[in-house]
C-alpha cells in the first residue's frame, strides 16, 4: 500500500511567509497548487506545505526525522535561520526546532540509529 503524506502549516500571509520557508528548506517549493499554498517534497511521497489560513496560523507542529541532522542544521544556519530550541533526550535522539514569525514549529530529529 502506497502512502503520500502532506503535513500542512497554516500561515497568516502566504507572500510574507514564503521566503522564510524557502530559506528553511533550501529552495523554492516543489510545486504551488494555487496562489496561497506552496509544497516542498522532503522525501519520496512526503511533503510539507504552507497554506494561507489566518484563523489557524501559528499552531502548526511538524517533526521530521533525518539521517543528516547536523549537516542540515548547519545548512539552515548558513541561510540565516537560527534554531529556537535544541533538545537531546536520554536515548541520544536530538530534536532541533525552528519557529516561523507566527510561532509555527518545524523540527528535525536525528540520533542513534
Amino acid at each position: 500500500m502506497a502512502l503520500d503524506l502532506f503535513a500542512g502549516i497554516p500561515v497568516t500571509d502566504y507572500a510574507a511567509a514564503l521566503p522564510w520557508y524557502e530559506r528553511l528548506f533550501g529552495g523554492p517549493p516543489s510545486f504551488r497548487p494555487n496562489d496561497t499554498e506552496a509544497v516542498w517534497t522532503v522525501a519520496e511521497h512526503r511533503h510539507i506545505y504552507i497554506a494561507q489560513q489566518p484563523e489557524r496560523a501559528g499552531n502548526g507542529l511538524v517533526l521530521s526525522f533525518v539521517d543528516d541532522l547536523e549537516d542540515r542544521v548547519a545548512a539552515i544556519a548558513g541561510r540565516g535561520i537560527e534554531t529556537a530550541q535544541r533538545e537531546t533526550y536520554g536515548n541520544g535522539v536530538t530534536k532541533v526546532t525552528y519557529r516561523d514569525a507566527e510561532g509555527n514549529e518545524i523540527s528535525f530529529g536525528g540520533g542513534p540509529g
